[in-house]
């Protein structure tokens, strides 16, 4: 899959009449390579991967983790650097840059201090941008990332399920968190010990638990916190940080309420964000426009009275965000391969609800990976 999609972007390259390119985003490293890990600035070592039109691809990364990338990287040549030894990671660039007319960057993703010394090396008017050519190949999965899609799923279905079964009266957030990341965890072992050789791929969720309850609701991203859900109260449980299964990610939400609904005022608002979602879903298929999702999405939302919405959804794979997204202006054609995660929501000042799922685009529709029903009856627990 790796080497297909270096040899893949190479051609993109030449197409584009670009002579090499500097992939410094830790999705794209390995997209293109396999190799990944601690790939970017935190720690002020970055990872730069050569792609040269007419030659070899180049791997510069700390020589700390080195024995990694040997052990990962599909690349014509790794270079390690040092802390401190003398050019570093700038070392080999003048001799990759040397010649070269047009340079490609992932000017949104590269580290300043980076693009600060290609700019005093090439200058930046030779400095073009890769992430077009990069986002319009990951668009459309191959059978491989397809897979992973499905498996993350499965991941997916199980946190959810896990979340549901935790949560209760007298319940602290926490342990909420706690329940869907075990698992989850769990989950993710059985499937890459069953389908999978990369050893040293990690089962273990990661990413803070979303979740909201109570009088919290209509905070869209909170956090777990240690906060104790009662009888009667709303919880939202959002798993689109959380589902990373193989570095693969899906978005996952669900509304649920714990033994009844105490303020009646809250199922017309769930059951438009229900609806919201369903019309989307009418027209979800190859040849429609992304923002033709959105607006269906958004006329149901409004009619019912609600303001103008968040957009309806995006593209998932490596990245949590990749294009196309399902909103206004968006006029990209979606195509068999994508996989979109698509949502119905309503947003008021005293409760919010949003139900989510992913799905992979097929020839004739789509097909759902992520499922847990959204009948009112099986979510008010």
């Amino acid at each position: 899959m790796f080497q297909r999609n270096l040899e893949t972007f190479r051609t993109r390259m030449t197409e584009a009449g670009l002579d090499v390119a500097l992939i410094t985003d830790e999705d794209s490293v390995y997209y293109l390579t396999g190799y990944y890990d601690y790939l970017h600035m935190e720690f002020g070592r970055p990872t730069i991967l050569v792609v040269l039109r007419d030659g070899s691809s180049v791997l510069i990364t700390p020589t700390i983790d080195y024995v990694a990338a040997q052990n990962a990287a599909q690349v014509d040549r790794i270079a390690p650097w040092n802390d401190g030894a003398g050019a570093e990671w700038r070392a080999e660039l003048p001799a990759a840059l040397k010649g070269a007319r047009k340079i490609a960057l992932e000017t949104a993703h590269m580290p300043p201090a980076v693009r600060r010394f290609v700019d005093d090396l090439a200058g930046a008017q030779m400095v073009v941008d890769a992430t077009p050519i990069l986002s319009k190949m990951r668009m459309i999965k191959s059978p491989a990332e397809l897979q992973l899609a499905r498996h993350a799923g499965q991941v997916a279905n199980a946190m959810m399920q896990a979340g549901r079964d935790a949560i209760g009266d007298g319940v602290p957030e926490f342990e909420v968190a706690i329940a869907t990341s075990q698992a989850g965890t769990r989950k993710a072992a059985q499937l890459l010990a069953a389908h999978y050789e990369d050893a040293d791929m990690s089962p273990n969720t990661h990413f803070l638990q979303i979740m909201a309850s109570g009088d919290q609701i209509t905070k869209t991203h909170h956090r777990a916190s240690t906060r104790v859900m009662r009888r009667g109260e709303p919880v939202f449980l959002c798993f689109c940080g959380m589902t990373n299964f193989h570095r693969f990610k899906l978005g996952f939400d669900r509304t649920f309420w714990i033994g009844e609904v105490a303020d009646a005022r809250q199922i017309p608002i769930y059951d438009v964000a229900v609806a919201s979602q369903k019309a989307a879903l009418k027209i979800l298929r190859p040849g429609v426009t992304a923002e033709t999702v959105h607006a269906a999405y958004a006329e149901v939302i409004q009619t019912a009275g609600y303001e103008y919405p968040f957009r309806c959804g995006r593209a998932t794979g490596f990245s949590y965000l990749e294009d196309p997204q399902l909103v206004t202006g968006d006029t990209t054609i979606l195509q068999p391969g994508m996989v979109l995660a698509v949502d119905g929501s309503v947003n008021t000042d005293h409760f919010r609800a949003q139900v989510g799922d992913s799905f992979i685009i097929t020839e004739d529709g789509f097909e759902q990976i992520t499922d847990h029903s959204k009948a009112l009856d099986d979510v008010v627990l």
